[in-house]
């Protein structure tokens, strides 16, 4: 009696594949959620040797991200009606977040990029910069801003 042997066909292949990675990612998730409940050190400080970025970190930044306070929320606004209701509803949400047991939320900044004060400066933590040029509003640029923020 002659025996035959079947092929692994392509979809059973790539099942196959996509169980691996899974097994991989929950694996993974696993091992670096208990550690972080055990009280071990923050991922980025085990892996700062691989990303220059993380190694270039300020001290002071550093010291805010070792505190409990893990979430600080950074919202750009207008001076515009639309933009003001929207910051109304984020800071009262985040406020509600803020306050359930447990929390990492840190703190609230609203950042005003039309460069003068409006009334929500005395509701909600308020930062006013100066608009950029015309022409520097770009996509594009973003990254030149970027580094120049990192290499300083």
């Amino acid at each position: 009696m002659i025996v035959r042997k079947n092929k692994p066909s392509a979809k059973s292949l790539l099942v196959l594949f996509i169980m691996v990675l899974a097994f991989f990612f929950v694996t993974y998730n696993l091992v670096f959620m208990i550690k972080h409940h055990k009280g071990g050190s923050w991922v980025a400080d085990e892996l700062g040797f691989l990303d220059p970025l993380i190694r270039n970190i300020p001290g002071k930044v550093m010291v805010l991200a070792n505190s409990n306070s893990k979430f600080h929320v950074a919202v750009t606004a207008t001076d515009a009606a639309y933009s003001q209701w929207q910051c109304r509803i984020m800071y009262y949400w985040y406020k509600k977040v803020k306050d359930m047991p447990g929390s990492d939320m840190g703190k609230f900044t609203r950042i005003v990029h039309s460069g003068r004060p409006d009334q929500l400066m005395d509701e909600i933590p308020t930062f006013v910069v100066d608009p950029l040029p015309a022409g520097l509003d770009r996509v594009q640029n973003f990254l030149l801003l970027l580094s120049e923020f990192i290499s300083s």
